[in-house]
């Protein structure tokens, strides 16, 4: 992390796993404190309702046991959470941890814990249920990601995702990247004095692998099932895959 404390610059983010790695370490802890802000702005107040449908997918209840991935300010673990799941929230940033502790309440059935989604710090097959939110897109590489979600996972888990999604249509994903290019510099802008700040929401899905490929990539790395659901018409999607 540079000594300056302003991001490293967005070209250098994607070179290597590593710099990735690094980039977005940095980049969450700069954003932390303004993260439920951007994604209410990004996804015009669709994204609470996107994460309720997640969870009420997940079927979570009373004794599941969860593990939200890049659980961020603690929406979704929350939400699990009040269902009556043992929830578990992980994320690299400890400045988001703070603030998902924040809004725990007492008796709720929730921790948080700093961690890896590539090296996750639980035994083989501790979850019934794994939930992540905008994580498989940030992480430096999918295939050890989903390896380890498939391994913390106990035979006929099930494990959902909420992220963007790389639209197939070259047209459309034109149309998609400049829209949140354009947007996100200038949120960066105003609330960071730095338009790259956001601009990297929409290089890492100019990267990304696309939600079919994800899932060949799910079933590659151990999960027997593994399907996705357009969100928004396919700007974004809810992956679900099965140990």
């Amino acid at each position: 992390m540079p000594a300056s404390g302003r991001l490293p610059p967005l070209r250098d983010a994607f070179r290597t796993e590593e710099q990735k790695r690094t980039y977005v370490r940095h980049l969450f802890a700069t954003i932390a404190d303004r993260y439920d802000l951007i994604t209410i702005l990004l996804s015009y107040g669709r994204d609470s309702r996107w994460k309720n449908g997640l969870v009420a997918l997940s079927g979570a209840a009373r004794g599941t046991r969860a593990l939200d991935l890049a659980c961020g300010t603690g929406d979704i673990a929350h939400r699990l959470a009040a269902r009556g799941a043992r929830t578990f929230g992980l994320d690299v940033t400890h400045r988001m941890l703070q603030l998902a502790g924040g809004r725990k309440r007492d008796g709720d059935p929730v921790a948080f814990v700093t961690g890896d989604m590539m090296a996750l710090p639980f035994p083989d097959a501790s979850f019934d249920l794994v939930t992540t939110g905008y994580g498989i897109r940030n992480v430096p590489a999918i295939e050890p990601a989903l390896a380890e979600i498939a391994r913390v996972l106990a035979p006929g888990g099930l494990f959902l995702s909420l992220d963007f999604n790389r639209p197939s249509s070259p047209v459309l994903r034109s149309i998609y990247l400049a829209y949140l290019t354009v947007v996100g510099s200038a949120l960066g802008l105003a609330l960071h004095r730095n338009p790259d700040t956001y601009r990297y929401i929409p290089e890492s899905i100019r990267r990304y692998p696309g939600a079919p490929r994800v899932c060949e990539i799910a079933r590659e790395q151990g999960f027997s099932r593994c399907d996705w659901m357009p969100v928004l018409g396919g700007l974004m999607a809810i992956h679900t895959g099965r140990k």
